[in-house]
């Protein structure tokens, strides 16, 4: 970050501290949540994730991987069973089409 910004966002930090905008926020005092699904994303696409997610607009990637979790889930009922194979195959076709949007996100951002 150049030093500019960085000082600016310091001083921006320490003039809400000053006005008590940073007292009393959800969370305060607490640890930050575990969110393991932003293990491997860059820190900015996590907290763009995070914001959009919270004014009720998931990226395509965030509702495949909710999706794909419950397929997995589902899959683990439905081992032994007849309805194995199916839900086997809604994963396959789930980890596509996550495959294809973060392939399309790469894209978009290096363009």
């Amino acid at each position: 970050m150049p030093r500019s910004l960085r000082h600016l966002t310091e001083s921006q930090i320490r003039k809400a501290q000053a006005e008590g905008k940073l007292s009393g926020l959800e969370g305060e005092g607490k640890p930050l949540p575990d969110r393991p699904e932003n293990a491997y994303i860059d820190s900015a696409d996590a907290v763009g994730h995070r914001i959009m997610a919270e004014a009720g607009a998931l990226p395509e990637e965030i509702t495949l991987k909710r999706q794909l979790a419950v397929a997995r889930a589902d899959y683990a009922a439905a081992k032994g069973t007849t309805a194995e194979k199916p839900a086997m195959a809604r994963i396959a076709e789930l980890k596509m089409k996550l495959a294809i949007a973060q392939d399309a996100r790469r894209k978009f951002l290096k363009g």
